[in-house]
């Protein structure tokens, strides 16, 4: 059985499966396989005797935990029913309950979506008499929950008096006292944030050791999935839990660490050896989804960052094509390049699922959803969730559904006892019946009854519960073409009751729910707008007044377009939303300087480096081919900018790539800067000028083609915080209140002595300089880079901070 588990892994898979006992570190390159190295190596426990009941899994997200479950149970069999396994919320989240009273809490706590956690947030900051212009809830909420992800308590964060020098900076002072109160409401109505679930989690496994030790010895073996992506607060839940048998196995790549934003910690990875001294590593190198090209490619461009563990990735499949690098004059004519490459490949036969065009932020699929319009490519944005989505905004929909078409039993279904009238599931199964037995809708059988002269017992039972019920629909219908689209929207949350019930109990879920109400009636409002736009330029007869029939069929149009993700579409999304997913075609566009890499990053080598790797996860999500591009010309705002090209376009081999122009061009400046400085050239390339590429008959202006491509360290040492016995404020340095490059250990490359620049750095130790952020500091140590100088800077009020001198905004004092 063993061997049948192992079967069809490669040396490497293998080795990582079957040795299961003590701490593992298992480095998973892009591609190389680890959903199925963890689910076999799980698999192949169980087979050796090992109860599931001792196995936790922590994962990501519940796809994962999902699909990892059903793979295990194909092959052993119901045991993988029994293994606790899920994503770290859901998992800490039952403990949660289990054990609730133990800090405070009833075990039916509310969990706060992120709009609960901004309209409690809106109301303390109102109570606090503070202004709502400079505090800005999600603003707040983001500080709040970064605190939490470092084990920062109320209590912590006000006595920091780094943090509380950060709060003054942006003008928000009163951060800490928010966040104290903030905590006290929580806890007064009973909920929780999704935050709070690890914060808590570590309050319990603090505060009652009975508890962590019946854990600790429940289960004797821990897994973590995307081990890069932990934050401070699950870093010491598995440290606790792991604590007494040290069975614990991380799975990730220290590569693909991109939630920095969220309170990752690439730390956790990096230093898993030195927190488990007889860890056994293993690395899977071998890539099975992209050409050995583009793993070349990426390969190139990571190694370029200082913080990594040193692994060489290469490819199960052939060569392939090289990563095309085209350059357009302006931002619209790359949205047009990629649209018009994408329907060459489609007419080749690639289906339109094959294609994503993935960018560093959301605002900037615009022009790339008018340009693939425009050729009738189908295509999805990918976001979370709608606010059609939304329990409450679902419910009035249903609540029109039935006005609209009385024979729609799901929707009967759905309303008849919502808001509760005392309509139980005995009388609606009861109706459901009569339905089925008079062959006739559930409406139409209640409507039915209210009006038959002789009824049994049951059915009088029936009718009385359902006919205020019956009465508010019928009037509701008698309206419907009485009235605007807009005011018959505002009688239905009227009439039902869901608007009352939303405004007789103020708790903050009910606040965010009147604000999804609110924008349906706007969306109901656009519409009557843009009818009436219409019948005045002749496009829509003046006799077809708007209806709420027809108002109500666009939006489920619109609803079953957004639910349908495994259509055959082009998928847009930012990279951040790519990770884990894979194309035949990716398309990485907007590669310029303050936007791939963030204008943010060039402040700190730490941030750099994590947009490098963001960047080397956009180009392994590319099995077949990838494009990399960028604008000499922006929209920001309105104005037309200038711009230059990602540094990071540098970092990759020149051989990987295949240009619509002269490579060497990529000096980081402006065309205009290349003009003056070669006046006989001009912004296109001479030495390889290509035919225009542009379709007149759209009004398309010329934009540059090009040609297919051609086919043919470590580990830093850093200070670990040791198992606290208490949420203890961290250093806002480790805790990620502010990112920054500082390195711990490792060599310095080249310093300079006696107050001496180094090379053509603008600065010398010693020196003492200013920053726009982080104020005065003295430059203590200076590195030589390629092109540039790390510039260490022992700040007065931020401590040390590794700066790069080209991008840093440092003034002499």
């Amino acid at each position: 059985m063993y061997e049948d588990i192992i079967a069809g892994l490669n040396p490497a898979q293998r080795e990582a499966v079957t040795n299961y006992e003590g701490p593992s570190l298992i480095i998973a390159g892009a591609g190389s396989g680890k959903t199925r190295v963890l689910t076999t190596r799980i698999a192949y426990m169980l087979a050796n005797g090992v109860s599931p009941n001792s196995i936790l899994a922590l994962t990501f997200t519940n796809k994962a935990a999902r699909e990892m479950r059903e793979r295990i149970e194909t092959m052993v069999g119901s045991q993988a029913r029994y293994i606790r396994m899920g994503t770290f919320h859901s998992v800490f989240s039952r403990i949660l309950r289990e054990n609730a009273a133990r800090i405070g809490f009833p075990d039916s706590y509310t969990i706060y979506e992120p709009n609960d956690v901004k309209n409690l947030l809106k109301s303390i900051i109102k109570d606090m008499q503070l202004s709502d212009e400079r505090y800005k809830p999600q603003a707040v909420a983001s500080r709040i929950s970064m605190a939490k992800n470092c084990l920062i308590t109320p209590g912590a964060y006000i006595a920091n008096a780094t943090l509380a020098a950060e709060d003054r900076e942006v003008k928000m002072p009163e951060i800490g006292e928010i966040y104290n109160e903030y905590c006290k409401r929580c806890k007064q109505n009973g909920a929780m944030d999704f935050d709070d679930l690890l914060l808590q989690t570590n309050i319990l496994l603090r505060d009652a050791p009975d508890v962590l030790e019946r854990y600790q010895e429940q289960f004797k073996y821990v897994l973590v999935d995307e081990y890069q992506d932990t934050n401070m607060a699950q870093y010491i839940i598995v440290r606790r839990l792991a604590l007494k048998h040290s069975n614990v196995c991380v799975v990730g790549d220290d590569a693909q660490s991109i939630y920095a934003f969220r309170g990752a910690k690439i730390e956790n990875i990096l230093s898993f050896q030195r927190d488990y001294p007889t860890t056994k590593v293993y690395k899977l190198e071998q890539n099975y989804r992209s050409t050995q090209t583009i793993v070349d490619a990426a390969n190139s461009l990571i190694a370029h960052n200082s913080r990594r563990l040193e692994k060489r990735c290469f490819s199960a499949a052939a060569k392939g094509e090289k990563i095309r690098l085209v350059r357009v004059l302006e931002d619209s004519y790359e949205a047009v390049e990629v649209a018009m490459d994408i329907k060459d490949r489609a007419r080749e036969g690639a289906e339109w699922r094959d294609f994503a065009i993935l960018y560093r932020t959301n605002k900037q699929h615009g022009l790339f959803e008018e340009a693939l319009t425009r050729r009738a490519i189908p295509y999805r944005v990918y976001k979370g969730m709608s606010l059609l989505e939304h329990k409450d905004v679902r419910k009035i929909l249903a609540y029109i559904a039935i006005i609209i078409n009385p024979n729609d039993n799901e929707a009967f279904k759905a309303v008849v006892n919502y808001p509760a009238r005392g309509i139980g599931d005995t009388t609606v199964a009861r109706i459901e019946e009569i339905a089925r037995t008079k062959n006739m809708s559930m409406w139409h059988a209640v409507d039915e009854l209210t009006q038959s002269p002789t009824l049994d017992n049951v059915e009088r039972v029936v009718v009385r519960k359902v006919g205020d019920f019956v009465k508010m629909i019928r009037e509701l219908a008698a309206m419907r073409h009485t009235m605007s689209v807009t005011d018959f929207g505002k009688e239905v949350m009227a009439r039902s009751g869901i608007l009352h019930m939303l405004e007789i109990d103020k708790k903050p879920e009910n606040e965010t729910s009147k604000d999804y109400l609110d924008q349906l009636l706007s969306m109901m409002s656009a519409y009557e707008e843009e009818c009436a736009k219409d019948m005045e330029e002749g496009l829509r007869d003046s006799d077809f007044e708007p209806s709420i029939d027809e108002w109500m069929q666009n939006i489920m149009l619109q609803t079953d377009q957004d639910q349908e993700d495994d259509g055959n579409r082009v998928t847009l999304m930012t990279v951040h939303s790519a990770k884990g997913l894979e194309f035949d075609y990716v398309y990485i566009v907007g590669m310029e300087e303050g936007l791939f890499p963030s204008q943010r990053a060039s402040e700190s080598l730490a941030d750099l480096e994590e947009e490098r790797r963001l960047l080397y996860v956009a180009i392994t999500r590319a099995k077949k081919a990838a494009m990399l591009s960028y604008a000499e010309m922006r929209r920001v705002w309105g104005k037309t900018e200038n711009t230059m090209p990602s540094r990071f376009l540098k970092d990759i081999d020149k051989e990987y790539l295949d240009a619509n122009f002269n490579i060497n061009e990529l000096s980081g400046r402006s065309r205009w800067e290349r003009a003056a400085a070669d006046a006989d050239d001009d912004i296109f390339a001479r030495s390889s000028r290509p035919q225009q590429r542009y379709d007149t008959r759209r009004g398309e202006v010329p934009i540059r083609n090009f040609n297919r491509g051609n086919t043919g360290s470590n580990t830093p040492q850093r200070p670990r915080p040791e198992i606290i016995a208490t949420p203890q404020p961290l250093d806002p340095r480790r805790a990620g209140m502010r990112s920054v490059g500082t390195r711990q250990g490792g060599n310095s490359t080249t310093t300079s002595g006696g107050g001496a620049p180094l090379g053509d750095c603008p600065f010398a130790i010693g020196q003492r300089v200013q920053h726009p952020k982080f104020g005065c500091g003295t430059v203590e140590r200076i590195e030589a880079l390629a092109t540039d100088h790390k510039v260490v800077i022992a700040f007065d009020e931020y401590g040390s901070k590794t700066l790069l001198a080209k991008f840093a905004k440092l003034t002499k004092i």
